[in-house]
């Protein structure tokens, strides 16, 4: 299991990099001469000839990519839950406090700055949100002089706000229903279970059923990237620890990983974080948003996390990870503050049907947010993790 810890985390941080490359080309692009053929690459129609159903880019990386994203996300989080660190409750009581007090908190702060703005209400749930990928490859960042448990630490806690982020979507950003694919939905949901309960270990049948579930999520209302999710939670896992992917669901999570963290999270960084600058004014009467954004991942996440750690462990309800400090779980609860794809993600389904600029505000706080979170958790890492010893 260890061993499938540090190959999860060198990925995963080599993909934070990626991330951080691709929202920067994206940003220099939007706001340079080039960002006509920005727009029209993500704005490029494509689609199946046989339906005449034609989208641009932008919906294909966002609704359909982001659905494997999703499925890595159910994959990881039942494995952490049946085999992992979330296994057993003294594993799992403190990252879920801390996750817990990282999503109420920076939802309060932005509602607190936004109640008096109806229509910015829908984006509540923007700040609760922590990028997996950019805050490991900032703790990557610091070697070895980082504890592992600090990391597995921050692992959990990531992968418990993944799953409050999926149940969020889940209720509170689902168009009006259709009954009749709703109906189908549940038939292949049905169909899904059964694969499950007969034991079946191939993982074909479960991609194809998840295609059909996907398309009824879509024509439902329900937000099509879930059948992602669903596929992953019903994907037979290996219960007997092993440091070889010998389960189907861990098989999938293995091969899915290097897509995931290489390829579609960089690609919907490219395409939704090319936020153009030159059109964007705030003034007192459009400050609330971004400030609710920004203070929500900067001193909501950081206190919530580190709050309802702390209560955690003064109850007797968890224990601090071994060789791990307070103040290390503070720094790490400021790296938390790191929202970016998540962020963004809930961004384009709470703003998607209202003007431009509640998006554009959204996605630049969310940039402000995100990378000075990203400094300031590395700084004060850097301050308080054991130097490296210098050899002569």
């Amino acid at each position: 299991m260890r061993a499938v810890i540090r190959r999860f985390l060198k990925l995963e941080a080599s993909g934070g990099i990626l991330l951080m490359m691709a929202t920067l080309l994206a940003l220099v692009l939007a706001n340079s001469a080039a960002k006509s053929g920005y727009q029209a690459f993500i704005q490029y129609p494509i689609g199946l000839t046989i339906t005449h159903c034609h989208r641009p880019l932008l919906w294909w990386i966002n609704d359909g990519l982001m659905t494997l994203f999703f499925l890595h996300v159910g994959l990881e989080v039942k494995r952490e839950l049946l085999v992992g660190a979330l296994a057993s409750r003294s594993q799992a009581v403190l990252p879920v406090m801390a996750a817990l007090g990282g999503m109420i908190l920076p939802a309060l702060i932005y509602l607190g700055f936004n109640a008096q703005d109806s229509l910015a209400h829908a984006g509540w749930a923007i700040p609760v949100a922590t990028d997996i990928a950019f805050s490991l490859g900032v703790l990557a960042l610091l070697g070895r002089r980082v504890p592992s448990a600090l990391k597995v630490f921050l692992l959990a806690l990531a992968i418990i706000d993944d799953l409050g982020v999926i149940v969020i979507i889940s209720l509170f950003y689902t168009h009006q229903l259709s009954l009749l694919p709703l109906a189908g939905v549940l038939v292949i949901l049905l169909w899904l279970l059964l694969l499950n309960r007969r034991g079946v270990t191939a993982i074909t049948p479960y991609l194809l059923l998840g295609g059909v579930l996907w398309l009824g999520l879509l024509l439902s209302g329900i937000h099509a990237t879930l059948a992602g999710v669903v596929v992953g939670f019903v994907i037979p896992v290996c219960r007997q620890p092993s440091s070889v992917a010998v389960g189907p669901a861990q098989r999938l999570e293995q091969r899915l990983h290097p897509w995931v963290v290489e390829l579609i999270l960089p690609l919907f960084a490219f395409a939704n974080a090319g936020v153009a600058l030159q059109g964007i004014q705030l003034e007192q009467q459009n400050i609330a948003l971004p400030l609710g954004i920004i203070l929500g991942l900067l001193i909501g996440k950081p206190l919530g996390v580190f709050s309802f750690s702390w209560l955690a462990v003064r109850l007797h309800w968890a224990k601090l990870p071994e060789g791990v400090q307070f103040s290390e779980i503070f720094a790490v609860a400021v790296l938390c503050g790191i929202g970016f794809t998540m962020s963004i993600y809930i961004t384009t389904l709470a703003f998607e049907s209202l003007p431009m600029a509640y998006g554009g505000y959204a996605r630049l706080a969310i940039l402000i947010g995100s990378t000075t979170a990203a400094v300031s958790g590395y700084s004060l890492l850097n301050h308080r993790l054991p130097k490296p010893v210098k050899t002569p």
